[in-house]
C-alpha cells in the first residue's frame, strides 16, 4: 500500500471514529431512561434537567374568579431563565428575565425595561419546573408513585406562602416528559394548574437563549 493509499485510509478512520464519538455522546446526552428504566430512574432524570424550553398553559384559581394564560419559558442551571406571556393578547410581549439576584422585568411592544437587584424574595416562581425541583430536594416527605403509565411526584414549597403550599407533578413514563403540575394551598384546593404543551428537556445553549444576551442592555425604568 503506497503513502497516499495509507493517508486516505486514516482520514476515513478519523473520520468514522469521530463520527461514531459524535453518535455515541450525543445518544447519551439524550437517552437518560428507556422502556426499562424504573419509577425511579425517572424521577432522577426529571431532578437532573439541566435546562428546559416549555410552552405551558396556566389556570390560576381563587374564591372570586380563574384567569388563565400562555407562557413560554426557558432555563438553564445555575445560569438564568426567563418566562414569557405569549397570551393573552393585553399582556402579550411581557417578560421576566432571572439571572443570579437580579430580575428584569420588560414589555416587549412598549419597549418597557425595569431591573430590580437584589430580589431574592421573587428567585422563587411557583410557576418554573425548577422550583417544582428544589422544592422536591430539599423536602426530606417528598415522594412520587405511579399510576395509568404516570409517574406523579408530590412535593411541599419551602416558602411560607399558603397558596402554593403543595405541588403535583406529573410526568409520562415512556416520554420522561412534564405533563401537567397542579399547585395547591395549605387546604389541598387547586390555586394553580399547569398543562405542558410543548416541552424539550436539556438542549438549551444559552447562547441560542435571546433573553439571557439581554442583561447587556443599559437598565432603564
Amino acid at each position: 500500500m503506497n503513502k497516499k493509499k495509507v493517508f486516505i485510509f486514516l482520514i476515513i478512520v478519523i473520520l468514522l471514529v469521530g463520527g461514531l464519538t459524535f453518535f455515541f455522546i450525543n445518544r447519551s446526552k439524550t437517552k437518560k431512561f428507556g422502556k426499562n428504566s424504573s419509577s425511579q430512574d425517572i424521577v432522577n432524570y426529571i431532578l437532573d434537567i439541566s435546562s428546559y424550553e416549555a410552552t405551558i398553559e396556566v389556570e390560576t384559581k381563587s374564591n372570586k374568579n380563574s384567569n388563565k394564560y400562555v407562557l413560554k419559558q426557558q432555563y438553564i442551571k445555575d445560569n438564568a431563565s426567563t418566562q414569557e406571556v405569549l397570551e393573552p393578547s393585553n399582556i402579550q410581549g411581557v417578560k421576566m428575565v432571572k439571572k443570579d439576584k437580579t430580575l428584569k422585568l420588560e414589555n416587549t411592544s412598549l419597549n418597557v425595561v425595569t431591573i430590580l437587584e437584589n430580589y431574592e424574595s421573587l428567585t422563587d416562581n411557583a410557576l418554573d419546573l425548577s422550583s417544582f425541583i428544589e422544592n422536591y430536594r430539599q423536602n426530606s416527605n417528598s415522594s412520587f408513585e405511579e399510576k395509568d403509565n404516570e409517574i406523579i411526584m408530590h412535593t411541599t414549597n419551602s416558602n411560607e406562602n399558603k397558596y402554593t403550599k403543595n405541588k403535583t407533578l406529573y410526568v409520562d413514563r415512556s416520554t420522561g416528559k412534564p405533563t401537567k403540575m397542579e399547585v395547591t394551598d395549605i387546604n389541598k384546593n387547586i390555586t394553580i394548574n399547569i398543562l405542558y404543551k410543548e416541552v424539550e428537556i436539556d438542549n438549551l445553549d444559552e447562547n441560542n437563549v435571546l433573553a439571557f444576551n439581554l442583561y447587556n442592555m443599559s437598565k432603564q425604568i
